[in-house]
């Protein structure tokens, strides 16, 4: 039974490498950039640290509790040297800020937002990456074999000539000809062999895999029916502009917040501690005495005057919403003019494809009616 079994493992390892491998797809090939990327792994540490400034924000609003030890000594001339140790348990907190901290939370939100409509940027450049080179990979390995096919061809035509300067038809003129036009298609071949090469390592870079076996890519999506519906879903869904619009709300929201912070501040403050003095004793000695404290209190405070500090801070927060504005304003009409001219290339490809086909059908024929012209003697 064992001998048996072992016979029948290797079978199936014999069946297993004799099936060919798997055609990768364009899915796979956009899978596999997605998780080979760095980049995208650069923008998400990003993205998190964004988050953790909104966690900075909100730790604005809660208590902050802090232990404080002290330890001191003390001489005056003439008099005994005293020293006195104390530890204390402090807390604090914003009791009313009228909406500082929430403007700053509101804000930073804003930015996260904004960092993730990036990170989506930056996750669909990586996958037309791939994509692109996935259809390169393609496009070289055909231009390979039609070079190949030429230079298979040319060598045939190349030796007919060379029988037919044998027996006295042509001049050696001829099969020089010949010759040039096979060293030609040769020099192509080697061209395509390496733009095959150059597309592999783009393929690499990529996905971080060698190309391997790729598949026919799926159909194309439909297309809007018009250019302006097309300009409508790229204002609507671009990532670029998504990013712009909520770089703007934060902007805007820091206009409000620059002027915030001319607000009062009520906080509430608590604190309990153990007090320690060493005092002199009748007769000789020390004896330390501890004394116990609590206290809680409000603090209610308003800058008056900062020397132009906050005005300047105003205005920068509104030259920055300005900016942030035309930005938005630019990002949109840089995404419509993108639009427009991808419309336009798709319809000169289309009619490119149509005359191409026109093209190959009328050399196929041509190059049929000239094979039959050589075969009866006419060429």
């Amino acid at each position: 039974m064992t001998v048996r079994a072992r016979l029948v493992g290797l079978a199936l390892l014999a069946m297993a490498a004799a099936l060919p491998a798997r055609a990768e797809s364009l899915a796979d090939t956009m899978v596999a950039a997605y998780r080979h990327s760095a980049l995208i792994e650069q923008n998400r540490a990003v993205l998190r640290a964004a988050d953790e400034d909104v966690a900075a924000s909100v730790a604005a609003l809660r208590p902050v509790v802090q232990w404080i030890a002290r330890h001191g000594i003390q001489r005056s001339e003439g008099g005994p040297t005293t020293r006195s140790t104390s530890l204390a348990l402090n807390g604090s907190v914003t009791l009313y800020d009228f909406g500082r901290s929430q403007l700053a939370i509101d804000g930073t939100k804003e930015q996260v937002l904004a960092t993730r409509q990036a990170l989506v940027s930056v996750e669909q450049d990586v996958l037309l990456s791939a994509t692109v080179a996935y259809f390169q990979v393609r496009e070289a390995i055909q231009q390979v074999a039609l070079q190949q096919n030429s230079v298979e061809v040319l060598s045939r035509e190349r030796q007919a000539a060379q029988d037919r300067f044998d027996v006295g038809e042509i001049t050696v003129t001829d099969v020089a000809l010949a010759d040039a036009q096979l060293a030609a298609t040769r020099a192509g071949l080697a061209a395509a062999n390496g733009q095959l090469e150059v597309a592999r390592e783009a393929y690499l870079a990529a996905t971080g895999r060698q190309a391997g076996n790729l598949s026919t890519p799926p159909s194309l999506p439909k297309l809007p029916a018009t250019l302006d519906e097309a300009r409508a879903i790229a204002q609507r869904s671009h990532p670029a502009i998504r990013q712009a619009q909520r770089q703007a709300a934060a902007a805007e929201i820091g206009v409000a917040a620059a002027a915030a912070e001319r607000n009062p501040i009520l906080s509430g403050t608590a604190s309990i501690g153990v007090n320690r003095t060493p005092q002199a004793r009748l007769g000789g000695g020390l004896v330390s005495e501890s004394t116990n404290t609590a206290s809680v209190g409000l603090e209610l405070s308003q800058t008056l005057y900062s020397g132009g500090r906050l005005p300047a801070a105003h205005r920068r927060a509104m030259a920055q919403r300005d900016q942030a504005r035309s930005a938005l304003l630019n990002v949109s009409r840089q995404v419509s003019q993108s639009v427009g001219e991808t419309w336009a290339n798709i319809a000169v490809a289309r009619a490119q494809i149509t005359a191409i086909d026109q093209q190959i059908s009328a050399a196929q024929q041509a190059y049929n009616g000239v094979r039959e012209e050589a075969l009866l003697g006419a060429r």
